[in-house]
């Protein structure tokens, strides 16, 4: 709770930072369309609630993902103890090829850092998991996080380890509807 989830949400969507930003009830919702490998992409980005109160309806929002960002702040090392918490549910709810990033935020805040860079590198390293810093407040690396987040989830899918056919991927393909065909003079429509 309180880490910066929603801001880096904000900053990556809106490129703006929140200054005030309330703490989220449930969950909050943000798309973004970026190109990956020449791809117009439209990612879905659910932000959970941080509060254990809410940790049951969280949980349920790891079904179907196809990639999470692991939030801790750099200058609170309470959050950054939960870690392996969060990480074994979201180990034992996703699918296995779910790209998991873990993401140090307030790294704007370098003078009041309370988790050594190289700590959190090496929990990332152990656990199969990407590592960047950021910062909502300047930006800072927030675009590398959900970018490099995309570009790692198309490599599952391209790679054949996330397959588009599952339910628990969280990935749905472009729909090609078809087109309208002449036959003798008719249009055939599937509208």
């Amino acid at each position: 709770m309180g880490v910066g989830k929603s801001c880096l949400l904000h900053q990556f969507t809106e490129k703006k930072f929140m200054a005030d930003c309330p703490h989220t009830i449930g969950v909050e919702f943000g798309t973004r369309i970026i190109e990956v490998s020449g791809q117009k992409i439209k990612l879905q980005i659910w932000d959970t609630a941080g509060q254990e109160r809410f940790r049951a309806v969280t949980r349920s929002y790891y079904r179907g993902a196809a990639g999470a960002l692991m939030v801790y702040d750099m200058t609170r090392r309470s959050t950054y103890n939960h870690l392996s918490s969060w990480l074994a549910d979201a180990k034992s709810l996703t699918n296995p090829n779910t790209a998991i990033f873990l993401i140090g935020n307030k790294a704007d805040l370098e003078d009041q850092r309370d988790v050594p860079y190289e700590e959190a590198k090496a929990f990332a390293e152990e656990n199969g998991l990407t590592f960047l810093e950021c910062s909502a407040k300047t930006g800072s690396n927030v675009e590398d996080a959900f970018l490099e987040t995309a570009k790692q989830i198309f490599q599952n899918i391209q790679d054949g380890s996330l397959d588009l056919n599952a339910a628990d991927t969280g990935v749905q393909p472009k729909q090609n509807l078809p087109r309208a065909a002449e036959n003798n003079g008719k249009k055939d429509c599937n509208c």
